[in-house]
């Protein structure tokens, strides 16, 4: 009978019952660069850390088994986990990416990949017809669902049935939900990505990045690459993600319960024009989402009538931090337009719906009211200061 996911974040099934590691409950450190061989022709099964390392290994294992893969690689950061899996394509070859993905993506594909002979087509895969995008150099098809910042849903086993079709690799970064709540290889998806550093480290403490794949062929590839590359991801980073792994499940409907609270809030405000959130049956990915998940997360985007009062929430909030990143048990507000969206020129963020009054938040696990009240007082405030009194 297959485990719960909650179950297989503290345990990997292979190893129960062996008493490894002189009984630790807490996987080991494995603090070494290189290993020693009993004799010529002779190893434990590992050489040296750049190529694998045991704690390393035992996460690898761990998140491939929540998202249903036969390989994870662990990577030193999500952009790592992104560069490297760029490397299976080569000059001349053509891929179909998400208009609206994470900054850091679009400024590698952009400066990096584009340098070095990768062609790209930019369109709105969740309404856009991606099948006619599609040419004899193209070899991949990338996206994010939901995207970042703006929540676009994409239907996952649609464009697995085009990929397929065509002989295309399809590429999901699966940050925003985690594994928890979505598993993109079910879905026909080939190579999973995931900032590590996000819910699955789920502290803000470290980073990481992973890639996870069902197919022999591309885990054999990735594993060339990342021993080439050495991009690896160092032994107590690997020990922070299995801590936090550990506690995925409670914390993601923590923070997705306390996201309906802060979306259903938001959408009372006349001062907020569009709330963005998949949960919200006005949502255009609502039905998606219910079918392609067990859930909806705790990301969402909001927009602001004005840039005064979007820059006024970010100076006056105090217990949620205005801080770049996400994933955490804190909950963190962004502002796209100048951290992680800066270096997408203005006319794509434009595009995007990415304005100078929008803003993005990452809902932790604090008590749901306490985040009600900090939202209370910065509208409050920012109202008496904009306006001379209530608006919202």
């Amino acid at each position: 009978m297959a485990r719960g996911i909650n179950t297989k974040c503290l345990h990997l099934e292979e190893e129960e019952g062996c008493c490894n590691n002189y009984g630790s409950i807490s996987f080991p450190i494995y603090q070494t660069a290189t290993y020693e061989h009993p004799a010529v022709g002779q190893s434990t099964g590992f050489d040296y850390s750049r190529l694998q390392n045991p704690t390393r290994e035992h996460l690898e294992k761990i998140v491939a088994t929540l998202e249903n893969g036969i390989d994870a690689l662990a990577f030193s950061t999500g952009m790592a986990a992104i560069t490297l899996v760029m490397e299976l394509f080569k000059p001349g070859d053509h891929l179909i990416i998400d208009a609206d993905l994470y900054g850091g993506s679009i400024r590698l594909f952009d400066n990096v990949s584009s340098k070095n002979g990768i062609r790209f087509s930019r369109i709105d895969c969740w309404k856009e017809n991606v099948e006619s995008y599609v040419n004899e150099n193209t070899k991949a098809i990338y996206i994010e669902t939901p995207t970042n910042p703006m929540m676009n849903v994409t239907d996952i086993a649609a464009l697995a049935e085009i990929a397929k079709r065509h002989n295309l690799l399809l590429i999901v970064d699966n940050t925003f939900l985690s594994p928890y709540f979505q598993n993109p290889l079910e879905l026909g998806a080939d190579i999973v990505v995931h900032s590590g550093t996000k819910f699955l480290c789920g502290h803000n403490d470290t980073l990481a990045g992973f890639l996870v794949t069902n197919r022999e062929d591309i885990s054999e590839k990735l594993r060339f690459l990342i021993k080439t590359t050495g991009s690896g991801l160092a032994p107590f980073d690997s020990w922070l993600i299995l801590r936090g792994i550990k506690t995925l499940g409670i914390r993601m409907e923590q923070a997705q319960k306390n996201a309906f609270k802060i979306a259903e809030w938001l959408q009372t405000k006349s001062a907020v024009t569009r709330v963005i959130y998949p949960g919200l049956p006005d949502h255009p990915g609502y039905e998606i989402m219910k079918k392609q998940a067990r859930g909806f997360g705790s990301m969402l985007t909001f927009q602001l009538e004005s840039k005064e009062f979007a820059l006024s929430v970010l100076e006056k909030v105090r217990m949620i931090k205005f801080a770049e990143s996400l994933g955490g048990v804190e909950t963190l507000i962004t502002y796209p337009t100048t951290q992680t969206h800066a270096d997408v020129p203005k006319e794509i963020r434009e595009r995007n719906g990415i304005t100078e009054a929008t803003l993005r938040l990452s809902v932790g696990i604090e008590d749901t009211q306490d985040l009600l009240d900090e939202f209370e007082k910065v509208f409050a405030e920012t109202e008496e200061e904009l306006y001379g009194g209530k608006k919202s």
